[in-house]
């Protein structure tokens, strides 16, 4: 039983701790997903460039839309982070200590192994709360103001474009999220593990921040272009029973359109405000994750 208690404390950490991480980074976000969305020129609807980069997003959202509108999509972003960040850091956890028995001790290796696996298929599971949000923040405050409740946004989707509209994406999705995960998790046990072996550190606040630092420096340069095909997959609509052309046809068609359309750099687009959300998002998630495992 006390095996049982102490992995399903990891899932419930890391889900709570995903959640407080998420709220406190989110208007970044938006800001991401607008900046990634913009500019497609096989997207009439998206074809201007309205944000010349992040704090003129801010600016422009805030003055024309108004706060409240940097929180677009705020509902399902927490329903994903309590179902995706509970699934992944719980799993994650499992797999590294069940591994660590088989292979004698932890290695880097076996870690990023177990980073990627759960962070893909908690991802993938997660997939139809990650369209949802995308949907949500690239609306403007006038589309946003007609939205009906999360579970009727969720009902629509799946009438007008069947489940096919839900799992818009899940193949970038997991991929990046595998991506991340392979690269934080084990990065940041990583880092703390060196940092807590030299003579300066110790297992407090400071060193928990500085590996959450160095491990997302890692991470959003190995997931951006990953994150700019997944926001664009999310955001195209198809409606089901009727032909029409796609904009991208799968992942890699968005990835290929994108370079020839827009230039390689196009994939680095939003890559400011992604790491100043991954940067703060991994800060509060593992000081908050490190405060939950030291007092419960």
């Amino acid at each position: 039983m006390s095996d049982f208690v102490t992995t399903s404390k990891y899932f419930v950490y890391g889900g709570l701790a995903s959640m407080t991480a998420e709220f406190g980074t989110f208007p970044i976000d938006t800001t991401k997903t607008r900046l990634q969305i913009q500019g497609q020129v096989t997207d009439e609807a998206c074809k201007d460039i309205k944000y010349r980069g992040m704090l003129h997003a801010l600016y422009r959202i805030t003055r024309e839309e108004k706060i409240r509108a940097l929180y677009n999509g705020i509902a399902p972003a927490l329903l994903r982070q309590a179902s995706y960040g509970t699934i992944k850091i719980g799993l994650y956890n499992s797999l590294k200590q069940h591994l660590a028995i088989y292979a004698k001790g932890e290695t880097l290796f076996n870690n990023i192994i177990c980073g990627a696996s759960s962070g893909a298929l908690a991802a993938a599971i997660a997939n139809p709360t990650d369209v949802l949000k995308v949907r949500m923040q690239a609306a403007t405050s006038e589309m946003y103001a007609k939205r009906e409740s999360m579970l009727c946004a969720f009902n629509k989707i799946y009438k007008t474009e069947g489940w096919n509209g839900l799992y818009r994406g899940v193949s970038p999705t997991a991929q990046r999220a595998a991506v991340v995960a392979g690269v934080l998790l084990p990065f940041y046990d990583f880092f703390k593990s060196k940092l807590l072996s030299t003579d300066i550190f110790v297992d407090n606040t400071v060193t928990h921040l500085l590996s959450g630092f160095l491990a997302g420096v890692l991470g959003i340069i190995a997931a951006n272009p990953i994150d700019v095909v997944k926001s664009r997959m999310m955001n195209q609509r198809k409606l089901k029973n009727i032909h029409q052309s796609h904009i991208y046809t799968s992942s890699l068609d968005c990835f290929i359109k994108t370079i020839r359309t827009e230039g390689p750099f196009a994939l680095y687009r939003g890559i400011i405000p992604s790491y100043l959300r991954l940067g703060p998002w991994n800060i509060i998630f593992f000081v908050t994750y490190e405060r939950f495992k030291i007092l419960f």
